[in-house]
């Protein structure tokens, strides 16, 4: 009884949690990066926006720690020097704060202490650089002809991924015109510049110089051509911009593109950038710590998932919490081809995308959340069985070669892009595919599509599963933290698939799952194993990765494992747990630099595991 009463009570928090369009937006809440940029950005625009700047750096300044750093997460150790360098640089040009203020002199000690600029990651210099505060690269010049290759050519930017493509371009941009904002209250920082300020990664250094040679011949061509690249750079980013003015309704890829736009020659007040702006200023959310920016509204993903969780709670289809959560999803199925159809040409479009602007970038993950939702009233009405056809095969289409899918696109995959001297370079550069999104979209396929491992198609998926199991029996989860997560989605995914629950790669991963289960019954990783590459346990449980372990122990063992009788009950006592279990992040964007707090998290994965352990 008491399970029951509990799964009601949290349907009866989302009945009341859900917006009239039938949408959840709860916050996606990441790094203090987007805040940073807008109040820059705001300068470099000559935008008085005095109440914005003041909610802005007044949240700011409240995330930094006593030792003047800023963390992206509890436990990391000391703090983050790139994010401690943009609260630094971004607090001083708000004009709020000056260099003499004890907490700016706390952020200086840091910064020297770890190594100054030059120690910090790539895309901190380029905003240090658009600012003046850092000397772009001296014997780099990436050629504009680049923008020219058809998309088959080994240099052409749809060998990125598309996260790499989207930003990267607007940095080449910036980067050759050598482009500096004109912007008040632009600190001077070259005391913390560091020892020996450079850009790139000096063990990659090598296969930078071959690439340079590789170049030289682009590089050779009249510069009538150079000017062309330009413009092919500009008209990409203009053709990708959303309703809303952001370009592939991203904040970060929207703050780079409007610096473009000014290297471009643009002017200040250009409709495009008071687009863009305008645009942004929609993403704002009011969080218990203040006002942020959202890098992008998570609307689809947290919609599509709670009404998937609803369902497998009991809550029936015909429920008009149901029906309106799931009309708005069929209103945001993607109608267009996007880059994803350069690596897919005999694909139509049919996915979803993250947030509720997302008209491009449509994802496996969030279409396949989409999927599992509308699956039920795909059997009864013929506009949802349309559209539910329309993305299963949209996502077939996805599969990469190796039998697994990655996040956007297939055929993003080309390791040897990661040798790029680039921090991050493993992680964005390309999308290749990964056991947390393969494990997703074979939980769908398994479960909803009605295919086994005896299809072509699962089986490849399956091996891609097994072959790349770690030794320990977990798998790397690239878009949650992490180990947990990763081999969740694995586990439920092969289980969906048929494979049997005596398979040798499913009992060496329950072990492993059972090994690192905390006394609390609950479970915790720290976001240091995305750092680490290994899994760092943390000191106390959280709810989704609770979540996520008693689901995949669950898929092999049954509901009876001790493990999961306590991981259960833990997650029953959830209302008791500290502010730091309940807000610690449990998204990843990107390793070291970009984590994520899903305010959706809380109520969505718990409900989930707890009703499949009442079913």
């Amino acid at each position: 009884m008491e399970l029951h009463e509990h799964i009601q009570g949290r349907i009866a928090d989302l009945r009341r949690l859900q917006y009239a369009d039938g949408t959840w937006r709860f916050c996606f809440e990441g790094a203090p990066l987007t805040d940073c940029f807008m109040i820059m950005t705001l300068q470099a625009l000559h935008k008085k926006e005095d109440r914005l700047m003041n909610r802005l750096t007044e949240r700011i300044a409240g995330l930094q720690d006593a030792n003047g750093a800023w963390k992206l997460y509890k436990d990391e150790q000391g703090g983050n020097l790139s994010a401690t360098i943009g609260a630094y640089m971004a607090l001083l040009m708000s004009g709020r704060f000056s260099k003499s203020d004890s907490n700016m002199r706390r952020a200086e000690d840091f910064i020297k202490a770890r190594g100054g600029l030059a120690r910090t990651h790539f895309m901190t210099k380029f905003m240090l650089a658009l600012f003046g505060q850092y000397p772009y690269p001296k014997r780099l010049s990436l050629p504009m002809t680049i923008f020219l290759l058809p998309p088959s050519a080994p240099f052409s930017i749809y060998e990125l991924s598309n996260y790499a493509r989207i930003h990267l371009t607007p940095l080449i941009v910036c980067m050759n015109k050598r482009f500096v904002a004109e912007a008040e209250h632009v600190p001077d920082l070259s005391h913390l510049l560091g020892e020996n300020p450079d850009w790139f990664k000096q063990d990659r250094v090598p296969f930078l110089d071959t690439l340079l040679k590789e170049g030289k011949q682009l590089a050779s061509y009249p510069v009538k051509i150079h000017q062309k690249g330009y413009q092919a750079a500009e008209d990409f980013m203009l053709k990708r911009l959303e309703e809303n003015g952001t370009l592939y309704s991203y904040a970060s890829a929207t703050f780079y593109m409007i610096y473009a736009m000014l290297a471009l020659g643009y002017k200040e007040d250009a409709p495009v950038i008071s687009q863009a702006l305008q645009g942004l200023s929609t993403y704002f959310y009011e969080t218990e710590r203040g006002l942020h920016l959202q890098n992008s509204p998570s609307e689809v993903w947290d919609t599509a998932l709670l009404s998937y969780a609803l369902q497998e709670a009991g809550v029936p289809p015909q429920d008009p919490m149901i029906t309106a959560a799931n009309e708005y999803l069929l209103l945001r199925q993607h109608t267009k081809k996007g880059d994803w159809a350069v690596h897919a040409p005999k694909a139509e479009p049919g996915g979803w995308g993250f947030s509720d602007m997302n008209t491009f970038v449509p994802d496996n993950d969030d279409t396949s959340a989409a999927l599992r939702a509308i699956t039920r009233q795909a059997s009864r009405e013929a506009k949802y069985e349309t559209a539910w056809k329309k993305g299963l095969n949209w996502l077939l289409q996805m599969q990469n070669k190796d039998g697994g899918w990655g996040a956007f696109e297939k055929g993003a995959d080309n390791e040897w892009l990661t040798l790029l001297p680039i921090d991050n370079a493993e992680d964005a550069i390309i999308d290749s595919s990964t056991a947390d999104i393969t494990g997703r979209v074979l939980e769908f396929l398994g479960t909803y599509a009605g295919m086994n491992e005896k299809h072509r198609i699962v089986k490849r998926a399956v091996e891609f599963l097994v072959e790349n199991q770690r030794e320990d029996g977990s798998w790397y989860g690239k878009w949650g933290i992490c180990y947990i997560y990763g081999t969740w989605a694995a586990v439920t995914g092969m289980r969906a698939a048929g494979v049997s629950a005596n398979h040798p790669a499913l009992q060496k991963a329950v072990r492993w799952l059972e090994s690192i289960q905390h006394s609390d019954g609950g479970w915790g990783e720290s976001c240091q194993s995305s750092e680490k590459k290994r899994f760092m346990p943390f000191s106390f449980s959280t709810p989704s990765q609770t979540a996520w372990a008693i689901d995949a122990i669950m898929a092999v063992k049954g509901k009876e494992a001790s493990s999961v009788q306590r991981g259960a009950a833990f997650l029953l006592r959830q209302n008791e747990l500290s502010e730091t279990a309940l807000t610690y992040p449990t998204g990843l964007g990107l390793p070291g630099g970009f984590y994520i707090r899903y305010h959706s998290y809380n109520h969505l994965f718990p409900l989930l595991a707890l009703a499949h352990y009442m079913k």
